[in-house]
C-alpha cells in the first residue's frame, strides 16, 4: 500500500541465532519497529507466524500464481508457510514478535498462508519463549514450545487476507484499482467510478476481479474493509467512527455487514476483550 512517508528498507539482519531445529522447533524473534519500517521480500526455509503485542503491520505474501496481503492488528497472527515470499510494512509502531517454526513442526495441512486469533495463553508462551532461562533446550523450553504449537494448530482462523493481482503477470489496471481502494477504504466509490478512473470499463475490470483474485468486487471490497476496520476496533475505536472509516453511512449497516463476516457483531472485538473470550476453540 504506497504511503507518503518513505518506507525505511531495514535489512533483516542476521537470522542465524533464530533458526529453528527439529531439536528445538520453535524460536522467538522480538524486535521494535517504527511505523513504515519495511523489510523487502524474503523467504525462509522454516514456517513463521507473524505476530505484534502492540502496533498494526502490513503483511504480504507471494504464492505461486497469487499475492495476499494481510493487516494485522495486535489479536491476529499471519502464519506464513515454509518457503513463502513474504514482505512487512509496518502501518503503527510495532512491538513484533515472530515465531520461527521448523518446517518439522508445521502443523498437518498447513500448506498456505492463514489469519488466526492470537489467544491471552498464546501471548504469555510467546512472552515465556523469549525470556531466557539459562539452557537452551530446557526441559521448561521444550514444555513451552509443545504448548506453544499445540494451542496456534487448535487456534480460531479468520479469513482476513485481501488477495492482490500478481505484481509481474497481474493486470495493471487492476491492481492500479486495487491500490487505490487499499489507500482509501472509506471512499464510496462504484466499481464504474474506480474503473474509469484507471482508464477501462466497468465490465472489464469485474471480469478482471473473478479471473484473477477469484471474488467479485464487492466480495473484495468486503475483504479491504474488514482487514482495516478491525485494526480500529482492537484499540477501542468507537463503532460509530470505524462504519464512517469504512465507507458506511449507518452503523447498523456497518455492524450486519461484519457479524455476517466474522460471525460476531464489531463489539466483540473491541479493545483487549477478544483475548478473554477465547477460551473454548
Amino acid at each position: 500500500m504506497p504511503r507518503a512517508a518513505p518506507l525505511q528498507l531495514t535489512p533483516l539482519g542476521d537470522t542465524d541465532p533464530f533458526t529453528p531445529t527439529p531439536q528445538r522447533p520453535v524460536r522467538v524473534r522480538a524486535r521494535s519497529m517504527p511505523v513504515d519500517t519495511h523489510f523487502q521480500p524474503h523467504r525462509h526455509a522454516w514456517a513463521q507466524l507473524a505476530y505484534c503485542a502492540v502496533g498494526i503491520v502490513q503483511v504480504t505474501v507471494a504464492a505461486p500464481g497469487e499475492v495476499t496481503t494481510y493487516i494485522v492488528p495486535p489479536s491476529r497472527g499471519v502464519w506464513i508457510a515454509p518457503g513463502a515470499r513474504h514482505s512487512i510494512t509496518v502501518l503503527e509502531a510495532a512491538e513484533f514478535r515472530t515465531l520461527y517454526m521448523d518446517a518439522s513442526a508445521t502443523p498437518a495441512g498447513w500448506d498456505g498462508c492463514r489469519v488466526i486469533v492470537i489467544s491471552a495463553l498464546v501471548r504469555e508462551l510467546i512472552q515465556a519463549l523469549d525470556a531466557p532461562d539459562g539452557q537452551p533446550g530446557s526441559p521448561r523450553e521444550q514444555m513451552l514450545t509443545a504448548l506453544v504449537l499445540d494451542e496456534i494448530t487448535h487456534a480460531d482462523t479468520h479469513a482476513l487476507g485481501v488477495p492482490l493481482p500478481h505484481a509481474d503477470s497481474g493486470d495493471k489496471r487492476l491492481r492500479a484499482l486495487c491500490e487505490a481502494v487499499l489507500r482509501e477504504p472509506a471512499a464510496r466509490s462504484t466499481l464504474a467510478a474506480w474503473a474509469a478512473s484507471v482508464g477501462a470499463s466497468e465490465r472489464t475490470m469485474a471480469r478482471l476481479f473473478r479471473e484473477e483474485l477469484g471474488l467479485s468486487y464487492q466480495q473484495w471490497r468486503q475483504q479491504v474493509v474488514l482487514a482495516h476496520a478491525l485494526p480500529l476496533l482492537s484499540r477501542g475505536t468507537p463503532i460509530s467512527d470505524v462504519a464512517a472509516a469504512s465507507g458506511y453511512t449507518s452503523d447498523s449497516a456497518f455492524s450486519a455487514m461484519f457479524k455476517t463476516a466474522m460471525g460476531q457483531p464489531p463489539r466483540y472485538f473491541q479493545g483487549r476483550r477478544e483475548g478473554l473470550h477465547h477460551h473454548g476453540h
